[in-house]
């Protein structure tokens, strides 16, 4: 089985994935950030870096994905290529930081890598709004990050939506990461754990599906 967790830059996931990993005995996989070696160059000069740290990405979430068809466990995945594509390449191409030649260039190369794999069984997704995603950032203190404007913040939480309610075709499970505090609170924890079991086990399905008239309205 694969499951993933999908959500914005400090919505929690790679708490959400040991923790989860922890608890159900789970093969966690990371993304590959403090290993990105144009992540810092990025946050510089987002224009000129953007496709050789979107396609570096690409590469990685595409071995993750090899690696798991292969696994005999169940694996649970910090953040899918998915999202790479239709959120973070996406917002970068329409604030103009990458020309039509190497746009293209990228979704035929993820066009092709997403024939040889298959999507989660469950994606999870953290839905948190900006302020609670500033608030974690700033916790966290990756001199990086502390360069992020909110307008980015804000396009990308668009277009998360836009990703889970109207282009992702798998089943999901939105969770609303501003009431929970799942890190800290062993309760929390426990109820996102329940509707996970009773998803993937139980008699009926907690789940989400994406489509137009599901979307929640924006806060």
């Amino acid at each position: 089985m694969y499951i993933a967790i999908s959500g914005n830059i400090g919505s929690g996931k790679t708490t959400l994935t040991q923790l989860l990993a922890r608890h159900y005995g789970w093969e966690p996989r990371y993304e590959a950030v403090d290993e990105n070696p144009y992540l810092e160059d990025y946050y510089r000069d987002i224009h000129r870096w953007s496709f050789n740290l979107e396609v570096y990405f690409l590469k990685e979430r595409f071995r993750d994905l090899i690696d798991i068809s292969r696994s005999e466990r169940t694996v649970i995945q910090d953040r899918t290529i998915y999202e790479g594509v239709y959120v973070f390449m996406q917002n970068n191409k329409e604030m103009g930081h990458l020309n039509d030649r190497d746009y293209e260039t990228y979704m035929e190369l993820f066009e092709q890598m997403t024939t040889l794999v298959r999507m989660p069984d469950l994606l999870i997704y953290l839905r948190a709004s900006v302020p609670h995603l500033v608030g974690n950032i700033q916790r966290r203190g990756r001199d990086y990050e502390q360069q992020m404007q909110l307008d980015y913040l804000e396009n990308l939480n668009r277009r998360y939506d836009d990703f889970i309610y109207h282009k992702y075709k798998g089943r999901v499970m939105t969770i609303d990461k501003d009431a929970l505090d799942f890190q800290n609170n062993k309760k929390d924890l426990a109820t996102i754990i329940d509707r996970i079991d009773r998803t993937l086990f139980g008699l009926f399905a907690d789940l989400e599906q994406p489509s137009a008239t599901a979307a929640p309205s924006r806060r």
